[in-house]
């Protein structure tokens, strides 16, 4: 069994979801945003870093995964982007915990099966993967799909080494 936080960054509304994986199940543990207001931008950093902290401190999660930055019309908005990835990251490597990144059409691709999915398509698959009562918003299911997509990446990649996963995601060699 293992818990992994997904994150998607953000320098306004940064989402959060977390997942136990038990074998081939996937169970739904919570979920959120981080929203910074209208506080400075260094100010915003700061918050991310300290609520994804103690997102970490009170789940202990196992593993994290994250959304790569990708580069839209706005080079400033990309560089943001890539600070707010940066915090959480120090986050989660302040607690020792292991941090993959996936790019947004790879998440969406491992759900929806297509790369370009809209948004609506990506909340619906994790409410229904999940099991969950309502479609969460749409940066928490962003958060949370990055988290699934992760669980099912370690897992075939597990299948394919031939080993288990360890304490905090490292692989041992199956005896």
């Amino acid at each position: 069994m293992s818990v992994i936080l997904g994150i998607d960054p953000g320098s306004r509304i940064c989402g959060y979801g977390l997942i136990k994986v038990k074998g081939n199940t996937l169970e739904y543990i919570s979920s959120g945003v981080i929203k910074m207001g209208t506080c400075s931008f260094p100010e915003r950093l700061h918050t991310i870093f300290t609520d994804i902290s103690e997102i970490i401190a009170e789940y202990e999660p196992d593993a994290a995964a994250i959304e790569e930055v990708f580069m839209g019309k706005n080079a400033s908005s990309a560089l943001k982007l890539g600070q707010a990835r940066g915090a959480a990251i120090v986050a989660c490597t302040r607690f020792e915990i292991p941090v993959a990144e996936y790019a947004a059409r790879t998440v969406k691709l491992a759900l929806v099966g297509k790369g370009q999915a809209e948004k609506n398509q990506v909340q619906h698959m994790v409410k229904s993967l999940l099991g969950l009562s309502r479609v969460p918003a749409e940066d928490a299911a962003d958060a949370l799909a990055i988290a699934v997509c992760h669980a099912n990446t370690e897992k075939t990649l597990i299948r394919m080494a031939g080993t288990k996963p360890g304490r905090r995601g490292r692989l041992m060699v199956k005896d």
